[in-house]
């Protein structure tokens, strides 16, 4: 087996894809490109799209159903949607927050997805400003504490987010669950979700899946993921800045196109949302960056 093959989790009918021509194309045309001065605007700008979309997506079907990421691209977006103005305007009681992929750890431990937004956007951590008033009913992490605690594997932990996704989420043609927005971060070797280069993630049609610990990038543990076609079937906000990602994001914007080498080179369409940092946007070509 590939060492970044997913272990595939038995999937119903219903809990898989097919190919729809009526979605998005990915890796074709040229997304949005916002290229701030520095983190705290690219944070602060992200943080105001979000904000915008859930406030719109509450308004439009009375639910904002929004799939977020790990890392530590979140913490300063959370710090700001946890805190006014921010915070005052976004109808917490009708956001649900998702996760798109996560590491096979409980909720609490330091490399979990989670752990970020339990302590700065809902302050239960050492932040001293902010708590958004979120029930803790709408908010939706894979189940890794109950799948350690019952000595279940990734691939089943998988498998009841897709059975999660299916109660709750809309579905698009092609039977794919829908987000009102997915925030995605870009890895150094350029990976996306937790969907590595070469990943055989790109070929299935289940709507998530468990994968083996990556061992050319850290941290080296098992993780869960939705399928990257998820990524197609709703808007999609890239966030991400430094120095250190300005070599990934030159390939990604580069004159070769080529997604299983660089994953999040799906995200590069009309449709999605990229906002960097002038250091992250180093590499990019000047007739892109407008």
């Amino acid at each position: 087996m590939n060492e970044h093959e997913p272990d595939l989790a038995p999937a119903s009918d219903m809990l898989v894809g097919t190919n729809f021509a009526g979605l998005p194309a990915p890796n074709r045309g040229e997304p949005e490109l916002v290229v701030a001065a520095d983190s705290d605007a690219a944070a602060l700008e992200a943080a105001e799209r979000i904000a915008a979309a859930l406030i719109a997506a509450v308004e439009r079907r009375g639910r904002a159903d929004f799939c977020t990421t790990g890392g530590n691209t979140p913490v300063p977006i959370y710090r700001l949607l946890s805190q006014s103005p921010l915070c005052d305007g976004i109808p917490w009681q009708q956001v649900h927050f998702w996760w798109g992929d996560d590491r096979f750890v409980p909720r609490d431990h330091p490399e979990s997805c989670v752990a970020s937004f339990d302590d700065v956007l809902l302050g239960g951590g050492e932040e001293e400003h902010g708590c958004a008033p979120l029930p803790t009913s709408n908010v939706h992490p894979y189940a890794t504490d109950r799948a350690i605690a019952e000595y279940r594997d990734n691939g089943w932990c998988a498998a009841r987010y897709a059975e999660e996704m299916a109660r709750q989420l809309p579905l698009a043609e092609g039977n794919w669950p829908v987000f009102d927005l997915i925030l995605v971060g870009v890895g150094d070797d350029g990976h996306v979700l937790s969907v590595f280069p070469e990943s055989s993630a790109l070929d299935s049609m289940a709507w998530a899946m468990g994968v083996p610990a990556p061992t050319h990038i850290g941290p080296h543990l098992p993780r869960m993921t939705i399928n990257p076609r998820l990524l197609e079937a709703a808007p999609v906000l890239v966030v991400t800045w430094g120095a250190k990602k300005a070599e990934a994001i030159g390939h990604v914007f580069g004159a070769t196109r080529d997604d299983r080498r660089w994953p999040v080179q799906r995200t590069r369409r009309p449709g999605v949302t990229w906002i960097l940092d002038e250091a992250a946007a180093a590499r990019i070509p000047a007739k892109l960056r407008g």
